[in-house]
């Protein structure tokens, strides 16, 4: 892109029209948009300052990958059960990322260097934020709508996780949907960043598609389990308080 002095009036701009059409078209609080944005430029100027302080010290990027979970964990927690034990969402996030990391760094993929650390377990993490939060609601949903069905179930004898997953097991997979749609499409109607980007910094593309294809594959590891743990959680209703739980 050509960056310039434009560029510092076309951001607002961008940002004006998603909040106009986030309340005119959604009727959304179009604060939510302005307040996304401008969090995001402050966040990534700070980030950006940090990851060149972290260039060449690959222990300590673990520390800051540690605060990109905790907010992970805080974002997506909040989302399901803002009233809950939002804190849980820590366990289908660590069920996610933490396996395939380990399996990346034992196998020496990936290599112990701030900058890559950042880069691919940032990307694990927001991908199983995304999908605990999508999973997370569609089934909290679900659930509230179909409580007929499950209180129906239990009372025919299955156990009360047993007959909340009849009704959130069909829907939980739909969180990982996105991931395989745009791991199935690559190349094809996008061009992912971490492919971009090795391109431009002079890689060949053989090796930036060999990297691509990893962080993608992996990210639907991530994402399945994930998706998986999230639905286990709220087939025990794990997510609500004791006083606000339901049966069972």
């Amino acid at each position: 892109m050509n960056l310039g002095p434009l560029t510092w009036v076309l951001l607002p701009v961008l940002l004006l029209l998603a909040a106009v059409l986030w309340r005119v078209a959604l009727g959304r609080d179009p604060r939510q948009i302005v307040l996304a944005g401008v969090r995001a430029f402050a966040q990534l100027a700070v980030v950006a300052l940090v990851i060149a302080w972290l260039s060449g010290r690959g222990p300590l990027a673990f520390a800051f990958v540690a605060l990109m979970f905790a907010v992970a964990v805080w974002t997506c927690g909040r989302r399901i059960a803002p009233d809950g034990r939002w804190w849980l969402a820590a366990v289908p996030l660590a069920v996610g990322v933490v396996p395939v990391a380990a399996l990346m760094f034992v196998s020496g993929v990936l290599p112990v260097d701030a900058l890559a650390i950042i880069a691919v377990l940032g990307q694990q993490i927001g991908g199983a934020m995304s999908t605990t939060t999508l999973a997370g609601r569609r089934i909290r949903d679900e659930l509230g709508q179909r409580f007929g069905e499950v209180e129906a179930a239990a009372a025919l004898g299955l156990d009360w996780p047993r007959a909340r997953g009849m009704v959130a097991g069909p829907v939980a997979g739909e969180a990982v949907l996105p991931s395989i749609d745009q791991t199935r499409t690559a190349g094809m109607v996008t061009l992912p960043g971490a492919f971009v980007g090795m391109i431009l910094g002079g890689a060949s593309a053989v090796d930036a598609g060999i990297v691509q294809l990893l962080v993608l594959v992996s990210l639907l590891a991530v994402n399945a389990a994930t998706a998986g743990t999230t639905l286990w959680l709220c087939n025990r209703d794990a997510f609500r308080t004791p006083a606000r739980a339901g049966s069972g």
